[in-house]
């Protein structure tokens, strides 16, 4: 189970370049059964994710829709059933509608009228629709929506928050992966996994355990925002903590990390001028900080050590070596720092160690 979705991620991420990020979230979304909104402009793949994505789920319900201004509810949740309206009832036929959508991509979410936006609120947040008058439980896990433009209305600031992970869609940056593009990726098979399977999946998200300690860092977090004036309520900090369990369950682990708090940086932000800001704070707590020094001071090793051997001279090993006692310096601190992850600091020494041997030997040599 968890190889296939293992597989979907790696199809979508190929079959979409530059949207690995997008596609990770929107499992995730997945196993927490919350919604994905992406704004940006036309032709940046937003349906397509959304269709590959529910074509991978066999068993699953799909709608998609494109809203307009003059959209009406029939579009969305069925038009009313002439049969019952003769017998006086006033139903809806919601059949291959969105209240019967396992997953749903709606187009051009911000043009939902009066008419659509209270049923939608409803059935997004609730899982519920009310058919003449009677709430049905709807089985929607994910809406996928999507907007050219951010809403500028009063009245749609609730649809808004209504979607828990919220991503900008630019066009694709990077020369390479434009000709990736354009050359279009060999025909590949796409993965499929249960709708069962899926249940199964938010089954386990529920069970990932989130420690004292994370807990203790979405604090900091709330804190660092609230003191750049960036207020998220509440109940989305509260929904974030599904978010992190189903980011934890995307790596196949039972417990909450520290990379996991990633995903907030998809979440917290209201307005899109106030994502750098929440990036760059989120970013201080998702990073590991023994695993970023210990990159460093490999990195700084092998920097040393390949300067050595360009400038083949004494005095350069010699500098060398010195650097190279410096940076085991570090790590026997990161020893004392990191009491229960010796064995990681001294595999980092080990590899430290065959260095400044190997610049003994290239002294010798000089």
């Amino acid at each position: 189970m968890f190889n296939k979705i293992q597989e979907i991620q790696q199809y979508l991420s190929m079959k979409f370049v530059e949207r690995k990020t997008i596609v990770d979230a929107m499992l995730v979304a997945l196993f927490a059964r919350q919604h994905v909104l992406l704004v940006g402009p036309p032709g940046t793949a937003k349906s397509n994710l959304a269709s590959e994505l529910a074509q991978c789920i066999i068993g699953a319900n799909y709608f998609q829709w494109l809203l307009t201004e003059f959209s009406t509810p029939d579009e969305l949740f069925g038009p009313v059933s002439l049969d019952a309206y003769a017998q006086g009832v006033y139903k809806r036929n919601t059949t291959k509608k969105l209240p019967e959508a396992h997953l749903a991509f709606v187009d051009e979410i911000f043009k939902a009228n009066s008419a659509i936006l209270n049923s939608l609120l409803t059935l997004v947040n609730e899982r519920l629709f009310y058919n003449n008058g009677t709430p049905v439980t709807s089985p929607l896990m994910t809406v996928i929506a999507a907007s050219n433009e951010y809403p500028d209305e009063e009245n749609l600031s609730a649809l808004f928050d209504r979607f828990l992970v919220r991503f900008h869609v630019d066009y694709i940056g990077e020369d390479q992966s434009f000709f990736t593009m354009l050359k279009g990726t060999a025909q590949l098979e796409r993965p499929t996994i249960t709708l069962e399977e899926v249940s199964q999946l938010q089954y386990y998200c529920d069970l990932v355990t989130i420690s004292d300690e994370m807990l203790n860092k979405v604090v900091d977090i709330r804190r660092r925002l609230k003191d750049e004036g960036i207020r998220p309520s509440d109940r989305r900090f509260k929904q974030c903590l599904k978010l992190l369990q189903g980011k934890a369950l995307l790596s196949q682990r039972k417990e909450v990390q520290n990379s996991d708090l990633t995903i907030l940086i998809h979440a917290l932000w209201d307005d899109v001028n106030q994502l750098p800001k929440v990036e760059e704070i989120v970013n201080e707590y998702a990073i590991d900080k023994l695993e970023k020094l210990l990159h460093d001071i490999v990195e700084d090793a092998r920097d040393v050590y390949n300067n050595v051997r360009q400038q083949q001279t004494p005095e350069a090993a010699v500098e060398g070596t010195k650097k190279l006692k410096d940076l085991n310096r570090e790590l026997q601190k990161a020893k004392s720092d990191f009491p229960s992850r010796v064995g990681e600091i001294e595999a980092v020494e080990q590899r430290l160690k065959e260095a400044m041997d190997r610049l003994a030997e290239a002294a010798i040599g000089l």
